[in-house]
């Protein structure tokens, strides 16, 4: 502050008079008052600005950041041992890290929101998310970060339990969790299903929409390229195609075998296979939901769905009843759905029908479709984010 009187000499000297006293202290009330404007602006700012890391240690964090967000990773090449991108998206700056480089203690944790990518599959796959929760746990504890949200590539059954004890509600600290599957906790406030998306573990791309993809010609009527479980409907599937010869006008490629990796000739086949057919079936495997849904979407072919639920936990959630696919449905999604293959020469016998000018319609509606869906889970996750992190304005 000022000093009012200043000694000089022996005599009191007052260098203001009372004008320019008053005019000091208001310049005085001016300066504190914006420097509050501008503490406030900034704390303001900070509020309505997110920064949050997404750690990908699952493939499904690429069907998130590539598919869903539309987002960028460098390097491109999908081998690479560390690789992170970065995008911004309603109030909210996003990265991206990802790659077996991406290790506990070993990278430098840029913000105080975090996502966590996991696979809650198996046994071994939960024991390795359960060392990355432990993880994140330390980092609130220390309060390195604030909040933890978690996308779970979920148990085909829906057996979830393990994951339980780390949500907020049960007294952990994981906010939101989003998991695939017709999990029966789902309860849209902090718990949401997710798509389970396109296998990005084999590598299946972002697929653009081509003029050819929409117009052409596709040769055969349906495609099934697929494992043949023993006693499972995929054995029925199989006889009814063969009995009426509809095998011949369906692209066929049954294994006994399920092999988790492709070999580039199979994996090209089958892409092949969704670009040169008109209707994808997708039988029931150990879940209802199966990639081969979104692949289907991706290149155009709609998917025929059996439209059961398999055994397990899942379904009978308190927002939905027990029929599988809640969260495409909910979504509109304009697939055929059947309760039985039997039903399925009644289908190709109709689609033999069908002029190309209705299937061009019907392409176009579909990847519309896919597109607004991914849209649409995109804006769904920054909200519920946004929403769940930024301190609210009650008050």
């Amino acid at each position: 502050g000022f000093t009012d009187h200043v000694a000089l000499g022996n005599e009191e000297w007052n260098p203001w008079d009372a004008d320019e006293k008053s005019e000091l202290a208001a310049s005085r009330q001016r300066y504190e008052a914006n420097l509050k404007m501008i503490k406030y602006a900034r704390s303001h700012l900070e509020q309505t600005s997110l920064r949050v890391q997404i750690w990908g240690k699952a493939a499904i964090g690429l069907y998130l950041w590539q598919h869903i967000f539309g987002g960028h990773l460098e390097p491109a090449d999908g081998t690479a041992q560390w690789r992170e991108g970065s995008q911004k998206a309603g109030k909210t700056y996003f990265s991206f890290l990802t790659g077996p480089s991406v290790v506990p203690g070993y990278f430098s944790v840029e913000a105080e929101h975090v996502v966590l990518v996991l696979n809650g599959r198996e046994p071994a796959k939960i024991a390795y998310a359960t060392q990355w929760l432990h993880y994140a746990q330390t980092l609130m504890e220390t309060r390195k970060i604030q909040h933890v949200a978690v996308v779970l590539l979920g148990n085909e059954q829906c057996n979830n339990t393990w994951i339980q004890p780390y949500l907020k509600r049960n007294g952990g600290f994981v906010n939101l969790l989003f998991v695939t599957y017709d999990y029966a906790f789902v309860n849209e406030e902090d718990i949401f299903q997710w798509p389970l998306g396109v296998a990005t573990y084999r590598s299946f791309p972002v697929v653009e929409p081509s003029w050819s993809m929409l117009h052409d010609p596709r040769s055969y009527l349906c495609n099934f390229l697929g494992t043949i479980y023993k006693n499972s409907s995929r054995e029925t599937l199989m006889e009814i195609l063969k009995q009426d010869g509809l095998d011949k006008l369906c692209w066929i490629a049954a294994r006994e075998q399920w092999q988790p990796q492709e070999t580039n000739q199979s994996f090209k086949n089958y892409q092949d296979a969704l670009l040169q057919s008109d209707l994808t079936l997708c039988p029931v495997g150990i879940n209802t939901e199966c990639y081969r849904i979104y692949e289907a979407c991706s290149y155009g072919s709609l998917p025929v769905i059996e439209d059961v639920m398999t055994p397990g936990d899942c379904g009978n959630s308190s927002m939905y009843h027990s029929a599988p696919l809640q969260l495409l449905k909910t979504m509109g999604a304009p697939f055929i759905f059947i309760k039985n293959w039997k039903e399925l020469p009644a289908i190709l016998e109709k689609e033999k029908k069908m002029s190309l000018q209705e299937k061009i319609q019907r392409r176009k509606k579909l990847l519309e479709w896919y597109r607004n869906f991914k849209a649409w889970m995109r804006q769904k996750f920054i909200n519920t984010l946004e929403n769940s992190f930024l301190p609210s304005d009650k008050g």
